[in-house]
């Protein structure tokens, strides 16, 4: 099951478990959608993979497995990739 992390690697900016604005590459590293387009150039800077669109968990599941609270933050790892 999907951990649904709480913010983005780069900014740190909020992403609730239901934000459209958040991606996940395969380890479920998360991002911003602005930090991976405009700073990552849509490659994720721990593995290499791409990203896609993190799903939304409905709201009866998201009651029986939350998501993480756990916050991840690796701005020295966000640099511009251009």
């Amino acid at each position: 099951m999907l951990e649904l992390r709480p913010n983005c690697e780069c900014c740190d900016k909020d992403l609730p478990p239901d934000s459209p604005d958040a991606v996940i590459c395969t380890f479920e590293c998360t991002f911003c959608r602005t930090c991976a387009e405009d700073k990552l150039d849509g490659v994720c800077p721990n593995c290499g993979g791409n990203f896609v669109d993190r799903p939304i968990r409905p709201d009866d599941a998201l009651r029986r497995h939350p998501a993480s609270a756990k916050r991840v933050f690796k701005p020295s790892g966000c640099a511009s990739a251009s």
